[in-house]
């Protein structure tokens, strides 16, 4: 998957999103950045994905259904996101 899809959800969350104690909460996914916002968060269930500044990502996550869980979550926001544009 593309990274500006990625971007597109964290977006989502930001600003549609319900915020507690800086983190935004949208539906199953949470959201938040550092306080420079050169990293940004994405996260759901026990996996948290990281982006960062120049393009690059990682995941951090226990279960393996999570991840792939994750990423069809993701797959099937990214369309309806791409609507409002």
């Amino acid at each position: 998957m593309k990274m500006s899809n990625y971007l597109y959800v964290f977006n989502h969350v930001i600003s549609k999103g319900e915020k507690r104690e800086g983190v935004f909460y949208s539906d199953e996914l949470f959201a938040w950045h550092d306080i420079d916002g050169y990293a940004c968060y994405i996260g759901y269930k026990d996996l948290t994905m990281t982006l960062y500044f120049h393009g690059q990502f990682s995941y951090d996550y226990q279960d393996k259904r999570t991840f792939k869980d994750f990423d069809l979550l993701v797959e099937s926001i990214v369309p309806k996101l791409r609507v409002n544009i």
